[in-house]
């Protein structure tokens, strides 16, 4: 079985994908992948480099993420045109190493770890949608603490993509991560039983 784990920036979505991975199941992680395709050398930096200028490269070739973060956070065209060019090279890696790992190993879960699943469109890719759930509040005092953003950096971030609300409705399967991490390992316990994978 594959399944989509996506959520909210700082909504846990690496500690669900860590204690899933524990109990069993594969990973394929959308963020690696983003990170690899945007190293120097791969044709998809070179492209974003291209549009958006070689200020947001470091003397060293390599991609200057607060940079490019605060053209693409404030600009709602500058980030459609970001995803336009790194989506398509992300989403076929993705398909391809969730194929793999399904060939390999077909009595495991498979995990998709995506952030932006609903806002890419991607959930015809998935037999199911997991979502890791945490409240606006929440998500902003864990982003400022984790990143050292201001409120409205943070708030910039959280606006940049669906409402956390929105992704909890449009879920099959929710696991609120607002709580103690004995809390979501106990959901995910729950969960796992309800999918029928062996412990």
């Amino acid at each position: 079985m594959i399944i989509g784990l996506t959520g909210g920036i700082a909504s846990g979505k690496s500690t669900v994908s860590a204690i899933l991975i524990r109990k069993g199941a594969r990973l394929v992680d959308a963020d690696a992948i983003a990170r690899e395709v945007m190293l120097p050398g791969h044709e998809v930096l070179a492209a974003v480099a291209a549009y958006f200028g070689k200020e947001i490269l470091l003397p060293d070739g390599t991609l200057n993420r607060p940079k490019l973060g605060d053209i693409v956070f404030h600009d709602p065209e500058a980030l459609k045109a970001l995803n336009g060019l790194t989506h398509p090279a992300i989403r076929r890696e993705i398909r391809q190493r969730m194929l793999a790992m399904e060939q390999e190993t077909p009595e495991r879960l498979i995990i998709a770890d995506i952030p932006l699943l609903f806002e890419s469109g991607l959930e015809d890719m998935f037999e199911r949608i997991l979502v890791v759930y945490a409240p606006r509040e929440a998500q902003l005092e864990r982003l400022k603490k984790r990143n050292g953003l201001t409120q409205d950096q943070a708030e910039a971030r959280l606006d940049s993509q669906m409402d956390i609300e929105l992704k909890r409705a449009k879920a099959d399967y929710v696991i609120d991560n607002s709580g103690d991490l004995a809390d979501t390992e106990r959901q995910i316990a729950v969960l796992w039983d309800r999918l029928g994978l062996p412990c």
